[in-house]
């Protein structure tokens, strides 16, 4: 996997390599997004921040087309290494692709909708609401 595809695009100090467990689902996300070409894949740790999740995704596919085939692909991947077939939302429009893997929640984007919502820098530097708050 091309570890330099895997950090969070960030200003300031360069972010450490993502680090996950192999065989998990995190990893499994993160092999299938690699695997498929997909753009510009940042992992945001969710522990300590929300309950929804333990890891947020986010990447990029250059067009729709490209992004409602990553997202076919990783919920099928998902499903077949037995971790339940994920929720899909978005998939008709394919600008902007939400898959719930339960642990895992993974954002798929063309990339000027992904700059217009910026996700990266609400969860990534601490603008996320607290665990009470979240929901």
């Amino acid at each position: 996997m091309n570890q330099a595809h895997l950090q969070p695009a960030a200003t300031g100090p360069a972010a450490p390599p993502i680090a996950c467990e192999p065989g998990s689902l995190h990893a499994l996300v993160l092999q299938s997004l690699d695997d498929d070409q997909a753009q510009d894949i940042v992992s945001i740790p969710l522990e300590g921040k929300t309950a929804i999740a333990d890891h947020m995704v986010i990447a990029s596919g250059r067009s729709t087309r490209q992004v409602t085939a990553l997202a076919q692909k990783l919920a099928e991947r998902i499903k077949h290494a037995g971790f339940g077939p994920p929720r899909i939302e978005g998939l008709p429009a394919a600008d902007w692709v939400l898959v719930d893997a339960g642990d895992v929640i993974v954002h798929l984007f063309r990339p000027e909708v992904r700059s217009f919502y910026n996700l990266e820098r609400m969860w990534a530097f601490g603008d996320a609401p607290a665990a009470a708050g979240a929901a």
